[in-house]
């Protein structure tokens, strides 16, 4: 455990950003999940891509994804939509 004051602060945000962080992160799991099960399913597939792609767009703003690491994830999407189409 910490003894310095700005220590124990700096261990209380990063609390605070990693539970933010968790549920930004899994919000994007279920979406990518829920757009790839509808891409195999082909039904509502587009509007389920594009709400994928919104989350990762929304997670690479707040900086819990880096913005290459969004692009790709949002480019295999886009790939797979244009394949099933």
């Amino acid at each position: 455990m910490a003894n310095i004051k700005s220590q124990i602060k700096r261990n209380r945000q990063t609390e605070k950003r990693n539970l933010r962080n968790r549920k930004v992160r899994s919000e994007l799991h279920t979406r990518t999940k829920t757009a790839l099960a509808a891409l195999e399913e082909g039904e509502n597939a587009d509007d389920a891509v594009r709400a994928a792609i919104k989350r990762i767009d929304k997670a690479a703003q707040k900086g819990v994804l880096h913005k290459n690491t969004a692009a790709r994830r949002k480019s295999r999407l886009a790939r797979k939509l244009a394949a099933s189409s």
